[in-house]
C-alpha cells in the first residue's frame, strides 16, 4: 500500500509542491547558508512559509527566540489539520511515537490529498499508504530545494515567484475537488470573499485567521444536520 501513496503522490502532489520548494533553496543560498542546511531545513521544518520566514529573519539579522517565536505562529494552522486528519491514521495499540511521526508529514499538501484520499483506503492499510504518499513528497520537494539552491542565478524572479504560489493553488484546487456538501463550498467561498477585505481592514498577520474565523462559523452553521437517532 506504500508504494501505492507513491504512485498517487507522483502523479502530480509531489511535483506541485518539489517546486514550489525551489525558492526556499534559492532563499537559502541568498542568506549565505549551505545546500546541507536548505534540504535539512526541507526535512524537518516541512512547511514551505515557516521555512520563508526561518531565512528571510535571518537575513534581517533577528534573534534567534523571535525566530522561534514566528515559525511557532506560523505554524499553529497545523493543529487544526492535525487533530483532522489524524483520526483516520489511528489504529488500536498504535504507539505515541507513531502518532508523532505521523503528526511531522502533517502539511497542506498531505493533509489536503490524505483527507480526500484515506477514507477509501481500508483501515489497516492507511499508515502505510499515508508514509508512502508524504515522503515521496517530501523527497521530491528536498530535490526541489537542492536544485533551487544552484538555480538562484538561471530563475527569472517572475517565475521563481510563481514557483512559490504553486502550492496554494494545489491546495485550493484539491479543496475543491474534495468538496461534499453546502458547508465546505460555502468555507471556500467565504473565505475567498473575506480575505481581501480583513486584509484592508485587520492586516497585521491576523487577516487570514480572522477571515477563516468567520468563514469556518458560518460553514459550520451550514453543515448537514444528522438525523437524530
Amino acid at each position: 500500500m506504500a508504494l501505492a501513496g507513491m504512485r498517487d503522490a507522483l502523479s502530480l502532489p509531489a511535483w506541485v509542491v518539489g517546486l514550489g520548494l525551489i525558492g526556499v533553496g534559492s532563499l537559502a543560498r541568498d542568506v549565505g547558508y549551505p545546500v546541507e542546511v536548505a534540504v535539512l531545513s526541507t526535512m524537518l521544518v516541512w512547511a514551505g512559509p515557516s521555512q520563508v520566514i526561518f531565512f528571510a529573519s535571518i537575513a534581517t539579522g533577528a534573534a534567534w527566540s523571535a525566530i522561534a517565536i514566528a515559525i511557532g505562529f506560523a505554524s499553529l494552522r497545523f493543529l487544526p489539520m492535525t487533530v483532522a486528519i489524524l483520526p483516520l491514521l489511528k489504529r488500536p495499540g498504535q504507539s505515541v511515537w507513531m502518532e508523532l511521526l505521523l503528526a511531522h508529514y502533517v502539511a497542506v499538501t498531505a493533509w489536503t490529498e490524505g483527507l480526500r484520499r484515506l477514507p477509501a483506503v481500508p483501515p489497516p492499510q492507511r499508515v502505510a499508504y499515508f508514509l508512502g504518499f508524504a515522503n515521496t513528497c517530501m523527497a521530491t520537494s528536498s530535490i526541489g530545494t537542492f536544485l533551487g539552491y544552484y538555480l538562484i542565478g538561471a530563475l527569472p524572479i517572475p517565475f521563481a515567484a510563481g514557483l512559490m504560489c504553486l502550492t496554494p493553488i494545489f491546495f485550493l484546487a484539491s479543496l475543491s475537488a474534495g468538496l461534499r456538501h453546502r458547508g465546505d463550498v460555502a468555507a471556500i467561498l467565504l473565505g475567498l470573499a473575506l480575505a481581501p477585505v480583513c486584509d484592508r481592514f485587520i492586516g497585521g498577520g491576523f487577516d487570514l485567521i480572522v477571515a477563516g474565523l468567520i468563514a469556518g462559523t458560518i460553514a459550520f452553521a451550514l453543515r448537514p444536520k444528522k438525523a437524530a437517532p
